[in-house]
Formats: C-alpha cells, structure tokens, sequence
C-alpha cells in the first residue's frame, strides 16, 4: 500500500481554492438584488468529497490507496430570500418588498477562516513530505 500524501494534499487544494471562490462570490453578492436570470442572487455552496467512493475504496475485502478529495458540485442554497420595505427601490415589488440574498455574513466568513486552516494544514503536509523525502535521501546516501 503506497499513500501519495503531495498528490492527497494537492486534491485538497485545488478544493479549498474553489471553496474560497464560491465564498468569496456569496461576500460579493450579499446586497445583489437582481441577477441575469431574474430575481435575487443565490448563494452558492461547495460540495466535496472523496476521489472514488467509500465503497470502492475497501470493496474486494482490500483497502485501496487513499487518492485525495475532489469537487463533487456546486449548488444553490435552498435559503428564502430576505425581505426589505423599501418602496423607492427599483426592484421593489408591489409592495414595496425588495429581496435581497439569504447570505449569512457571519457565517460565509467562518467557513472563510475555516477554508483557509484546511489549505495552511495541506500545505504543512505537502512540506513535511518533502522534508521526509529529502531526510530519505539523505540517509540512502550514507
């Protein structure tokens, strides 16, 4: 069994960037009333998961190598819009009701802080991988 912790580590970055994207994109649009398609902007969200299935991965009564996380989509979130009274806005109904993202800033941001320790630990991985390959070296040459 031969674990390839560089290539685990870089499937979990390309992750997190795109996570960071889709964060990032859901910041932006928080006050986004109106999008090409019509009707207020929705927030978006990441889903990941393992390259190749849990089943696949111990199926045949043997464990195979572990071969990182991949991007399984991107979804709207099903959260209702947030109303606003303002009667002088262009997009308000006739109501005078204008909605706006259901974009939790607290929340986007956590994932912010989150998704950033996920990348920091794969890039800690991918250095003490390297060192230990050196350090192997190192030693074949004694």
């Amino acid at each position: 069994m031969s674990i390839d912790p560089v290539s685990i580590s870089r499937s979990a970055l390309d992750v997190e960037w795109q996570r960071l994207q889709i964060i990032s994109q859901n910041l932006a649009n928080e006050n986004t009333t109106r999008v090409g398609s019509g009707g207020a902007y929705r927030p978006l969200e990441l889903l990941s998961g393992p390259q190749g299935g849990f089943a696949d991965m111990v199926g045949a009564h043997h464990v195979r190598d572990p071969q990182g996380v991949m991007v399984l989509g991107v979804q709207e979130r099903a959260d209702a819009a947030r109303q606003v009274y303002d009667p002088g806005h262009p997009d308000a109904d006739a109501n005078g009701f204008v909605y706006y993202p259901a974009v939790d800033h607290a929340q986007e941001m956590a994932g912010l802080v989150k998704t950033a320790r996920v990348y920091e630990s794969n890039m800690t991985v991918m250095s003490l991988a390297q060192q230990m390959t050196m350090r192997a070296l190192e030693i074949g040459k004694r």
